[in-house]
């Protein structure tokens, strides 16, 4: 559970950071044993395609490393921006676009080798860009996106993929390989793997893309962008350096 851990510890982190008191807040988690310590009040709701959140009850929801499960990304914010009262935060934490990068190339070259095709074997994770922008179609205000990378050393393949099927993250694609996997194929990625993603201790490595998503519910009580070309003072001023003109 140290996935799950290390995104608590960062989302305590920056929710202590926020200049507001939350009195009503919200989980959505699929494992309420860890994040229910993040408040003593929370309203702990399954990670569902249809999420138990009543319209505007809450002043904070966190949507904890859920996302990757969901078939409708964007329809999960939509449901967490619905439950927020005015001015209400969205605080969300989830696996993104490297996560996992090296054992999905091994084993796409390991299938492809062995069987000549490929099956979808790990979940597609979204973009830093990509899930920003989702903050912004949910209807969020002031959205921000950023991400911690964590690089993971194991003693090689077979201990990740340990490890990743006591963490509950096993294959749960609808277009997944309806058979057990070849033993062939397996060995084989577990040879690419050690073969180009072993660190200098000799031990493989993984990587775990944490994204975390910061909106806020409208309010008029936040700030406004100022309309384009509105600026008083010029940049230039402000640096005090001079101002040179762009080529043709």
């Amino acid at each position: 559970m140290f996935l799950q851990e290390t995104a608590f510890d960062e989302v305590k982190d920056r929710l202590e950071v926020v200049n507001k008191s939350f009195t009503a807040p919200a989980i959505v988690t699929g494992f309420p044993q860890i994040w229910s310590a993040l408040h003593s009040n929370a309203k702990l709701v399954p990670d569902s395609e249809t999420l138990d959140l009543t319209p505007q009850t809450h002043d904070l929801v966190v949507h904890a490393m859920g996302l990757h499960w969901a078939n409708d990304p964007i329809g999960q914010f939509i449901q967490c921006r619905r439950a927020l009262r005015p001015d209400g935060l969205l605080q969300a934490v989830a696996f993104g676009g490297q996560t996992l990068h090296e054992l999905r190339a091994c084993l796409g070259q390991a299938e492809a080798e062995i069987t000549g095709g490929m099956s979808p074997r790990i979940a597609p994770m979204a973009e830093l860009r990509d899930l920003g922008g989702l903050l912004q179609r949910a209807g969020l205000a002031l959205p921000v996106a950023d991400s911690l990378p964590l690089t993971v050393e194991y003693a090689d393949a077979w201990a990740l993929m340990r490890d990743l099927r006591a963490m509950g993250e096993t294959n749960a694609l609808g277009g997944r390989l309806r058979r057990p996997t070849a033993r062939g194929v397996l060995n084989r990625a577990a040879e690419l793997y050690t073969a180009h993603f072993t660190a200098p201790s000799g031990r493989i490595t993984a990587t775990f893309d944490l994204i975390f998503l910061t909106g806020w519910a409208p309010d008029d009580s936040q700030p406004k962008p100022l309309r384009p070309g509105s600026a008083q003072q010029r940049l230039a001023d402000a640096l005090n350096s001079r101002e040179e003109p762009l080529p043709d």
